[in-house]
Order: structure tokens, then sequence, then C-alpha cells
């Protein structure tokens, strides 16, 4: 009955923001994130978690256990990616509210002596994807952002995070839990767990990451009128810079580095301007920190060669390191024995991309583990985990939580 309560719920939310091929869209504080949103406080709602929205639209659902004691949080995020994948996140929320209602009524039945309460959480903007930088929520959360700065950030159209967050009803302004520890259960968006038939996932240490957003200036001109050698292409000049970072991979052994452009935004952007200024994301990846150092080292080296040969102007407007922190051991050691006692096989692992949960790790304990990704796509409409997968999932996080309600951790 509850395996098929939660598909049937995931399912139901997986319909909001819906797109043909399958997956979501479901970008931060848009109306399909409010939707969603407002979905989720209706289920918190008509199971008896009482719900609060905190000053940057982090979203909690609280079962009180223990009057004046911390929280265990559980959760995720319910943002996306433009025409993303429905499992990406919103599993996460789910599965921990179902973790939470099953535990709280465990307690209520006296078979665990609750030492905190239960909290389940939707933080706001996980994915970075209509406002960077990524992890808004959970860093506001930790201390690592200020709730004013976040706020002030725009998207695109200069829409702040303030006002689209007042648009879609989420801009609230109530105190977040104080939490004792963090779970996050996640798809894994890789083929690790799959390769290996391997059920669970346990995180032992994120990826190093530096990201940044860089800005190339140039010069506009007429496309037609202005000698080449009188041209500074801002555009020619970012074509080159994005590709020395995917060839700097390549001077690395296999699977050390991983790096990647994405968003590129072109001034004038007219089929008949010379473009006077290009702006790009870019990250570097690594579970060595000192590999990722030379890495930056030498692509920056590159960049300002590549950037003199243009006769153009770099400008790093942000640039942020993510630096490689393990999990707690006995948070490691915790899912492990859950996940036995459960009859699920487990794969220690490193986490390549960035969750919720590497926020909340630099501030207390915290666990984070994965269920597998069918052929590991992430971030498209064919990201795929399995139902049997999902509830494994759902029923190592309960027993996670359990134990973690009652100090285990």
């Amino acid at each position: 009955m509850t395996s098929t309560a939660f598909l049937e719920d995931f399912a139901a939310l997986s319909a909001i923001g819906a797109t043909p091929a399958g997956g979501v869209d479901r970008q931060a504080a848009t109306a399909a994130d409010g939707m969603a949103r407002r979905w989720f406080i209706d289920w918190l709602r008509r199971n008896d978690l009482y719900s609060r929205v905190d000053q940057v639209g982090n979203v909690f659902g609280t079962a009180d256990l223990v009057p004046g004691a911390d929280h265990v949080l559980m959760g995720s995020h319910l943002d996306s990616q433009p025409l993303a994948g429905r499992f990406d996140g919103a599993y996460g929320v789910l599965a921990a509210a179902y973790a939470v209602r099953a535990v709280a009524a465990q307690v209520a039945s006296g078979e665990i002596e609750a030492r905190y309460n239960l909290t389940v959480v939707n933080w706001f903007n996980e994915e970075g994807s209509r406002f960077q930088p990524s992890l808004m929520g959970s860093s506001v959360y930790t201390g690592a952002a200020s709730a004013q700065d976040v706020l002030a950030t725009t998207d695109e159209t200069g829409a702040t995070v303030g006002e689209a967050l007042q648009a879609i009803g989420f801009l609230g302004s109530e105190p977040a839990p104080t939490a004792a520890c963090y779970a996050e259960v996640h798809i894994e968006q890789g083929r690790v767990l799959e390769r290996l038939s391997t059920d669970i996932g346990v995180v032992e240490e994120n990826w190093a990451a530096r990201k940044y957003e860089v800005v190339v200036h140039g010069a506009q001109g007429h496309t037609g009128a202005t000698a080449m050698a009188d041209r500074r292409d801002a555009l020619v000049t970012a074509s080159r810079l994005v590709c020395l970072v995917r060839d700097l991979v390549e001077e690395y052994p296999d699977g050390a580095l991983l790096s990647a452009v994405g968003r590129l935004t072109v001034l004038p952007n007219s089929p008949v301007v010379v473009p006077r200024e290009v702006s790009f994301h870019l990250d570097l990846r690594s579970h060595d920190a000192t590999l990722l150092e030379e890495a930056h080292t030498t692509l920056m080296a590159r960049f300002e060669e590549t950037a003199g040969r243009g006769g153009v102007d770099l400008e790093f407007r942000r640039a942020t390191l993510r630096p490689s922190t393990p999990f707690p051991a006995a948070g490691v050691d915790l899912v492990e024995q859950v996940a036995k006692e459960a009859g699920a096989s487990t794969h220690r692992m490193r986490t390549m991309a960035g969750h919720d949960a590497v926020a909340l790790n630099a501030v207390v304990p915290t666990v984070l583990m994965f269920v597998p990704s069918v052929d590991g796509i992430s971030h498209h409409e064919a990201e795929l985990t399995r139902d049997e997968d999902l509830l494994r999932g759902v029923d190592v996080l309960t027993g996670v939580c359990a134990r973690l309600v009652a100090g285990e951790l």
C-alpha cells in the first residue's frame, strides 16, 4: 500500500511542469515551481506536518516530537533545469516526506524514543538555472550566502529572486528549524551503481569544483565593412576559450578531471554585427584538489594568452571554489548498516555533482546516499530510475531517519 501510494504521489508531482518527452521544466520561482510547492504544502497538511517558509523560499514540513529540541532535516529540491528529468531532486523531497511521516508514526506508537524533531525540506534553487549560483537556499541556511544578496540576485530578464518568490507566493518570513543533522537521498546521475548492479551508493566525499562566470569584452563592428585586421571579435575568442576548456581534460588521466561550459550570452547577437561581448559559465571538477588547482592555473594562463591574441579583455564576474569535503564516517557506516538490514547492497563512492547535502555537510553531520540512474542519464527528459530502486531508497532512508531521530549520529 505504501509502495503504491508513493509511486502515485510521485506521478502526481511529476505531472506539474511536465514536458512532452516525459521530463519536467520547473525552474526556480517560476509558475510551475510555485505549483509544485503548493502541491508539497498540501501533502504536508494532509499528513499532519506543520509547514513553514523562510525568507528565501525554503519550505519545511515538521513533525514536532520533542519540544525545544533540534531537528533531523531531510530533503532535496523541487526545482529543475529546463527540459529536465523528473527524478532529480523531487524524488529526494518526496522520499524524505514519506520517511518523516513513517518515523513520526513509530515515535507516536512508542517503537522509537525520539531525541530530536523531524523536518522534511524543499531547498530553494538547488539547480542554479534561472538564478546563479546553485545551492542558494541551502547556502543561506548554512550561512555561506546572505539572504539579502540572494534576494537581490537577478535572472536574465532583470527579475530578482525576491520579486520572483513574491510572485508565486513563497517569499516567507518564518524562522528555519535548527538542524542536529541532515540526510538526503538522490538519484546517482551517473552509471556506477548500474554497472556494479548495486542498490545503494553511500557517499564518502564530494568532488572539488571551481566555477567561473567569464566575460569576454571586444568591440562592436559591422560584419561587412570592418576589416578583419581591425576586429576585436568577442565571440571568436570565446569560442577558442570554450575549446581550451574541453581540450584541457585530455591532458589528464581518464576520469580525473571534468570540464564544462554552459550558458553563452552574445551581445548584441545580431547577424550583421561583430559581437562586442560574450559571457559564459565554466566549471572544472576533480576528486584530486591538487590536480584541480594545477588545471585552474594552466587554464587561466591559456585564457590570458588567447585573449591577448584576439585583442579582447577578460573579466571574471564570479569565481568560486567548492572544496572536497568528507562526509562523516559514522554516517557512512550507518547507511551501510541500515541497507544491510534491508537486504540492499551498497557501494562507497564520491559525488561528482553538487547537492544540498554538500552545503549542509559544512555545518552539521550529513548523510548522502544514491539510488541507481538508468544509463546514467540526468538533466535530460529521458532521466529514469526504476520503481523498485525508488522504493528501496525510501525504505533505507526511513531506516536511517529512525536511527537519526534516536540520536545515533
